[in-house]
Formats: structure tokens, sequence, C-alpha cells
């Protein structure tokens, strides 16, 4: 069976926090206990900045780069905490509470699942995906990544306690990886996760911190960050990016994904082939008749300035068309629309499940499942995805 993957990224939003810093500091306490944490690990997720608490519970992040963030702080036996932190230029100084597991009688217990071999082989598919870059990416501790599959709604869930460790060794990162949620929905083909990463440098030669340089660079041009940001600064013609309405019409011939799906199992389960043939033909029929915009649209057709000046609003009718004509896509998705005209350029097309969305300075959105990728962002997984404090080399003096 030939499958589309749609990948739903979901970013966890708590309640910001208005400051301006260059620098974090802070002390983490065990409310219960009324004593100082030390060694609790505290960082800014999805960047480079991380540390541990001193013996005293207290730490320092410095050096920060402007921008929204998630302030994480774990501890082994306690609840994490979080906190959105706005960086700018002062020094921002918080008293963290930290408060032990607690599992009542009357709470929902707690289930640990069975190691399964299988479930952590279709995790690694959904999570990491298949590129070369996953090629060249291990999860050091599988373990620790508790997974559930029901047979019956074709779906893989799962979470961790503890971090995730990856060796990415595509890019030239290890990445601690909290991992709230994970969902890969097998009947309409969607994955959608959420958690929180901190990256660090691969240690390496000098020949390998070339080869990652390079391939860091080659991994930012042309990705939603990339986007997001050249959208903020109204560079995307300049960037190498062109946009459209896309305009999607559901296909009438084509009866719903749940139904087709089923009726593949059951004439697949029976050795019915003439039926599972005609079933398989009608899944592979387009979902959509859709028209695609003439028009390239302008930064300000599709963004808004917010109350904040470092939070921006995004909002289109029916989908927005992304193409990036810097690149061109090797493994296009044939789901994918594009017209006979256009190059072989790489395309995504953003769905909002809301009105509209928000994203910060960074080029991160920021609204809770806000953001439906299909095409070429829906293929970059883990293995291709950058901390939010990278820049290119043009961008580093910016």
């Amino acid at each position: 069976m030939r499958c589309r993957f749609l990948m739903l990224l979901v970013l966890l939003l708590p309640a910001l926090l208005m400051a301006q810093s260059g620098m974090i500091k802070g002390k983490v306490m065990s409310t219960d206990l009324q004593v100082p944490l030390n060694e609790a690990s505290v960082f800014l997720t999805n960047s480079t900045y991380g540390t541990a608490t001193a013996n005293d519970g207290t730490f320092t992040l410095a050096n920060l780069k402007p921008g929204q963030y998630e302030l994480v702080v774990s501890y082994v036996g306690y609840e994490s905490y979080h906190q959105t932190i706005m960086v700018a230029q002062d020094v921002i100084n918080l008293k963290i509470d930290m408060h032990l597991k607690s599992y009542g009688l009357g709470e929902v217990s707690v289930v640990s699942h069975k190691f399964s071999k299988e479930n952590f082989a279709m995790f690694l598919k959904y999570f990491l995906g298949t590129s070369l870059n996953a090629k060249q990416c291990k999860i050091v501790n599988p373990k620790v990544v508790d997974l559930y599959y029901n047979s019956n709604d074709k779906a893989l869930e799962g979470h961790s306690d503890d971090f995730i460790l990856i060796e990415n060794r595509a890019l030239g990162y290890r990445l601690k990886y909290l991992l709230n949620s994970f969902k890969y929905d097998g009947i309409n083909e969607i994955i959608s996760y959420g958690g929180q990463p901190l990256y660090e440098d691969l240690k390496g030669s000098k020949s390998q911190r070339e080869r990652w340089h390079k391939a860091r660079e080659d991994a930012y041009y042309g990705s939603s960050t990339h986007f997001y940001r050249s959208l903020i600064h109204n560079e995307l013609a300049a960037q190498g990016f062109v946009l459209y309405h896309l305009v999607r019409t559901p296909n009438a011939e084509r009866p719903p994904q749940y139904l087709i799906v089923k009726k593949m199992d059951k004439f697949e389960a029976e050795g019915n082939r003439d039926s599972l043939i005609h079933w398989h033909n009608l899944y592979n029929l387009r979902k959509y008749i859709e028209t695609l915009g003439t028009l390239p649209l302008l930064s300000e057709d599709i963004m808004a300035k917010t109350d904040r000046p470092d939070v921006f609003g995004i909002a289109f009718p029916g989908c927005l068309y992304v193409v990036y004509t810097k690149k061109l896509d090797e493994l296009p998705d044939e789901q994918v629309y594009r017209p006979l005209s256009m190059k072989n350029f790489m395309v995504t097309i953003i769905t909002l499940y809301t009105k509209y969305a928000f994203f910060d300075l960074n080029g991160v959105v920021i609204s809770n499942k806000a953001t439906l990728y299909e095409g070429a962002w829906a293929r970059n997984k883990i293995p291709e995805m950058l901390p939010v404090d990278y820049a290119p080399d043009d961008k580093k003096k910016m």
C-alpha cells in the first residue's frame, strides 16, 4: 500500500511570560521537601541552551539569542516544570518550585507497556523517518519510549517519562528529547508529536565538523523555519519562496478514507484479489479536486502583526501553496498537486486547523495544533530539524 505521510507539528503553548533578557538565572526548589534540587536539567526547548543546577539549586543560562522559548526543568521523581519566556536584553530571575509526582487512588493508573521491537520499528519509521539523514540517526536508549499499538484504529501512540537520547550524525547533534506525546494515525496517515528537545553539538574531527556545517545549512534553506523568518523580514522572493492560494474540493469519486482502508483490509484477509485491486485503485485517486491561484501572494496577503512585537499571525483561505525555487525535490509526493508546467521544485501545502496561527521571531509556530503540512516539510522529521537558535552563515551578523 502506498502511503502519503502528513505531519502535524504539535507545540504545546503554556501561558506566556513577558520578559526581556539575554540571560536567565534561577533557583530550583522542592516544594514538598523544602530543599534545593541539584543536578536538575534546565533547558530552553528546541535550542542548544541547557545546563544542570548546582548543589544549592541555582542555574544560569547566558548568551541567549532573543526570541520566545519554553523553559523546561526536569528532575527524576518530580513533575516537569514548563514556562514560556521572551528573551530580550535584561536578566530574568526565577524561583522554580518542583512538585513530587503523586498518583492517588482516585487517579488514572499509569500503565507501562512491554517493549515491542515491532512497535519500536514503526515508531522509528514515523518519528525519525526514512531519509538519508534518518539512516545516520540512532536512539541510544530505545526502551525509554513507551508505545502502544491499537490494531483496530491502526494507531501507534507513545510517550517518554525520561529523555530519549538521539545521536544525529547527519547534522552533528546529540538530542535529549522529552516526548510528551506521539501518535501515528494509520487510517488518515497523519503523524503528530509534541515534546521538548535539547540540542548538543557532537564532537568530531575537522572534516566531520565541516560536513555537519554544510549539512545544517542545506537543512535550513527551504525549511519551515527559513520560510517563517523570511516572512517576518519580507524577504520571501529574495529567499526563493513563491506563494499561491490553493482551493480544494473533495473528490466525489473517492470514498472516505476510513472506508477504503476498511475494505482493503477485508478483501486482503479474504484473498479477494479483484476487489482488493478495485479498492486499491480508489485509494490512489486524489482526495481533492484542486485549483491553484495564478497570482503569487505577498507577505502582507497572509501575515499580520499582533499587539506584541515578537509574535506574528498568519491566515489565509483554503490552503497555502509554498514553492521553494532554490531546490529541486528528488522525492516529490505524488499526492501533492503540481502543475505540469512547474519544475520539480520543493512544494509544501499548509492547512490551518484554526482561523489563524501564530509564530515567533525564531520562525517557530507557537499555536497549539494549528498547522498541517503536506509535501516537503511533512518529510522533515527529527533528523532534518535544527535548534531554534541556529542561523546560517549569511544571517549570523544580522
